[in-house]
């Protein structure tokens, strides 16, 4: 059965919803050139530390989260974004409750 896309206009912050004690995830499009998940972060959950060999755009939907990019600690509220570069460890923790969007652009060869 092929995915449902979404063909109507939606507010970003109603495309995943919170889990007590969970991560949620959403992927909206996955394509060769990338992807955009959607995530739900409920309060002190977190991704440990890894690395992506791509370029990767977080932008804070909602919430507060600390994000940890080659072990310098940025504070990002909702509204903000960062860029967390190909190759650097990152971690990302809910200071509080928070959705974010990732877009994961890769690179031509």
């Amino acid at each position: 059965m092929a995915k449902k896309k979404i063909t109507e206009t939606i507010k970003l912050k109603d495309i995943t919803d919170y889990q007590n004690g969970s991560v949620v995830s959403k992927t909206l499009i996955s394509k060769n050139a990338g992807t955009v998940t959607a995530f739900a972060f409920a309060q002190g959950q977190g991704l440990s530390e890894h690395v992506a060999p791509f370029d990767a755009m977080v932008y804070i939907i909602d919430g507060e989260a600390l994000i940890h990019i080659s072990g310098k600690p940025y504070r990002i509220k909702s509204g903000e974004m960062i860029i967390m570069p190909a190759r650097k460890p990152h971690a990302l923790k809910a200071v509080k409750k928070f959705k974010m969007l990732l877009i994961m652009i890769k690179e031509k060869k």
